[in-house]
């Protein structure tokens, strides 16, 4: 089929990227932040030095790692080939999908309220798709499997943070000398990071660079790597014995600082890797239409889409991700560099984990109720619970107001354009 048999303007191809934009824009402020609120928080670095690594581990992720080719729709809500038949009905949807998340995103950002933007965009195929095919055609099965993560995501993270930090606590905290504590444990704390992260990106993580590691090849592989550093590690020096308690446990904390920025690159890269999709796999969707007049499952990404959706991400975390950060990394409980390191550790570590056995899971989700769970480390009286109630009653309404704003503004389109 022609773009002419498709009538398909020019000028609603820029609107759909302009939207795309927008939307990115909205992830970066809102979802990107997570990655870096508790490093800022915790003061190791300050939002100039985030955008910074943003701006590498985003990029490199998005276009370098990230899926050359993307579903079209997001996670299977709607299958796209019912369109076939009006492949502009389609075009409307994704756009009305990206304007519906976008929308969804800016409101929560405003609220400074950590949200997912999988979830908005999940949120805005239900909308379409019930609007334009009716309930029959949505596919709930994944819908609940989708909302299962609200409970897996922050429970993992909870539980994984909260062992951790209690770990750092009784090993390193709370001994008579905790620097002499640390230069035991820190470094087996960074073999461990260095051979998870290791682990994530050799076993079915950077496909794109054919690093897709057999599991019986990438688990000794990320072993080695993590016995190396944890052997290069042991270089820590301690603290002389006239040292002052507090001095020793200013000086853990700066050697917590290096691993929790590492930490938060990782998760950003990820997050370029992986998230980058739910704000261009609609366009992706549009410009296949348009460029060759097809609907599919799948759609091819140019780079130029890529190289946009981690700008547009990294430039919103620049503008408006001071919200967000101020909520995961200050509001919900203090955060030092150890906590701040136990929670994006936890949260990384679980994401893997439930990613590599194909269970939905959330970053957002599973890095808030890391940070809580560190929080019930310390007692319950340390977090903030009318903080933690504002951020689950935004997880809860996140599909319904995403799915209402898309409905709204696909029928809005159609009425213009059809």
């Amino acid at each position: 089929m022609s773009i002419e048999a498709l009538n398909f303007p020019y000028y609603l191809l820029v609107s759909a990227v302009i939207i795309s934009f927008y939307t990115s824009f909205m992830g970066g402020a809102n979802d990107f932040a997570n990655a870096f609120g508790t490093s800022i928080g915790s003061g190791a670095i300050n939002l100039r030095q985030a955008v910074v690594i943003a701006i590498f581990a985003e990029l490199i992720g998005a276009v370098l790692v990230g899926g050359h080719v993307t579903n079209t729709v997001r996670k299977g809500i709607v299958d796209p080939t019912c369109f076939q038949a009006e492949p502009m009905l389609l075009v409307f949807g994704l756009l009305a999908a990206l304007i519906g998340s976008g929308i969804f995103l800016q409101i929560a950002t405003h609220f400074g309220l950590p949200v997912s933007t999988t979830h908005a965009i999940v949120g805005a195929m239900v909308g379409f798709g019930i609007v334009s095919l009716g309930f029959g055609s949505i596919r709930w099965t994944n819908v609940g499997n989708i909302a299962m993560s609200w409970v897996l995501s922050p429970v993992g993270g909870g539980i994984a943070s909260f062992a951790t930090f209690k770990t750092i606590q009784i090993k390193v905290l709370k001994k008579r000398n905790p620097v002499a504590a640390a230069y035991k444990v820190i470094p087996i704390f960074m073999g461990v990071t260095f051979g998870v992260v290791s682990l994530s990106m050799v076993y079915k993580g950077l496909k794109n660079l054919h690093l897709d590691f057999p599991i019986s090849q990438a688990i000794p592989a990320a072993l080695l790597i993590g016995i190396i550093t944890w052997f290069v590690a042991r270089k820590l020096t301690p603290c002389s014995n006239d040292c002052s308690r507090q001095l020793q446990l200013d000086l853990v904390e700066n050697n917590f600082k290096f691993l929790q920025v590492f930490t938060a690159a990782y998760i950003a890269f990820a997050h370029g890797a992986n998230d980058v999709a739910n704000s261009i796999g609609p366009l992706a969707g549009i410009w296949t239409i348009y460029y060759k007049g097809l609907v599919g499952l799948q759609s091819e990404v140019p780079v130029w889409i890529l190289l946009m959706g981690g700008t547009g991400i990294v430039l919103g975390l620049a503008v408006f991700g001071k919200k967000v950060i101020q909520t995961v990394g200050e509001k919900i409980t203090r955060i030092t560099p150890s906590r701040g390191f136990a929670a994006e550790f936890s949260a990384a570590t679980i994401v893997l984990v439930f990613s590599k056995l194909g269970m939905p899971v959330s970053t957002t989700h599973t890095l808030v109720g890391a940070v809580v769970g560190v929080g019930l480390a310390r007692g319950i009286g340390a977090i903030d619970l009318r903080v933690v109630k504002q951020i689950l009653t935004s997880w809860l309404v996140t599909i319904p107001i995403a799915a209402v704003a898309t409905a709204l503004s696909f029928l809005v389109l159609k009425a213009i354009f059809l």
